[in-house]
């Protein structure tokens, strides 16, 4: 089944998407602070994670029989705690499942302070909902523990089933715990431990910006400074005193930079059919020709019989009917040296979002779409 105007309907919403992203592209660059520009060497989170269980389910849990290691590991928490189960017993357990948990640890925190984790189950699970966490380490990529794990599960999800049928919203088998890890030992950081120079590292390599981020920071301080490495990193010589050290990071973090204008780039979503462009996009003088090519296939079954008293079956013969339709096409004209005529100018082939990666894949390697082309 096809909807009349489905054509229209579409070129109506990359119309309306362009509009949108030229709104936010019409207005020049402005400056920002560095903190959004770039950020300290070492200032970082640290991932953390850790396997345990959950108890207390309602029935929800882990299948042993599929899962033995929930049973294993129930056993040796057990043993630990003084509790010896006879070698051989068969623990049918519906109320544990096994999970893992996972946190991002902060720069600089200390033992004491309280992180949020999440819990997944890795079993058969139904669902960790009225759950509590039993103790679990959480480990860093050194294997040290960083992070002591317990406390109720809150999940989001729920679901209901009976008479064979079931439903579910949200997903039940994962949930957090707000506060639900105290920190036992923080990550070691030296800032300016190398005679007071510290690394500041943008967020994406560009020469351009680096250069102004360099200048406005020598011009805040009166003095250089600041000095740039490659596109990437720039060397600060701060303060030995660890105070004047935080006032200088904070003083270079408030500085207003402009950055360069982004390289001409098109992102194309080949999963979702997405086409994004920014405003350095421009498009040379081209001629595209653009048709769609629409095959249709109808299968309707009959039954063939055999004569009275003979020897034959009765079968299911499927009778398939297809049509192909080839829609026409013309040679068009296609330029435009600023976003919102690139974007006319392809809107004007009345492609889909699908055919219009195709074409712009086209454009680029015809030399008339300057602009880098990005798949994700």
């Amino acid at each position: 089944m096809r909807l009349n105007g489905g054509r229209t309907i579409h070129s109506w919403l990359i119309q309306f998407s362009a509009f949108v992203l030229m709104s936010l592209l019409a207005f020049p660059a402005h400056a920002e602070s560095i903190r959004e520009l770039a950020s300290f060497a070492g200032v970082r989170d640290n991932q953390l994670v850790g396997y345990g269980l959950v108890v207390g389910l309602d029935s929800t849990g882990d299948q042993t029989t599929q899962a033995p290691f929930t049973s294993q590991s129930l056993m040796n928490m057990l043993s630990q705690l003084g509790v010896t189960v006879p070698a051989g017993t068969n623990l049918q357990l519906r109320n544990v499942a096994a999970v893992m948990v996972t946190a991002d640890l902060p720069p600089f925190s200390r033992p004491g302070q309280r992180l949020d984790i999440v819990v997944s189950s890795i079993a058969n699970a139904r669902s960790l909902r009225g759950g509590t966490l039993l103790m679990t380490p959480l480990r860093g990529a050194d294997g040290e523990t960083y992070a002591i794990a317990q406390g109720n599960m809150l999940v989001g999800g729920a679901g209901a089933q009976a008479g064979g049928s079931s439903v579910q919203i949200n997903q039940q088998a994962s949930g957090r715990i707000p506060n639900g890890a105290l920190v036992e030992m923080g990550v070691p950081l030296n800032l300016g431990g190398n005679g007071g120079t510290l690394e500041l590292q943008l967020n994406n390599s560009d020469f351009g910006t680096v250069q102004r981020m360099v200048s406005a920071i020598n011009n805040e301080f009166g003095q250089s400074v600041a000095y740039a490495r490659n596109g990437r990193v720039i060397a600060l010589d701060g303060p030995m005193d660890d105070n004047a050290r935080v006032n200088f990071m904070a003083r270079v973090e408030n500085i207003q930079v402009t950055p360069t204008e982004a390289p001409a780039r098109v992102v194309l979503n080949s999963r979702t059919g997405s086409v994004v462009m920014n405003s350095a996009v421009t498009l040379r003088e081209a001629a595209v020709a653009h048709g769609s090519l629409s095959i249709m296939i109808d299968t309707q079954f009959g039954v063939s019989q055999p004569a009275p008293f003979g020897q034959g079956e009765t079968v299911v013969v499927p009778n398939a009917d297809i049509d192909i339709e080839q829609q026409e096409a013309y040679l068009q004209i296609v330029e435009g040296a600023q976003l919102n005529e690139v974007v006319n100018a392809l809107n004007a082939l009345g492609a889909t979002p699908q055919d219009l990666m195709s074409i712009l894949e086209a454009l680029r390697a015809s030399g008339s779409l300057r602009a880098e082309l990005v798949v994700i």
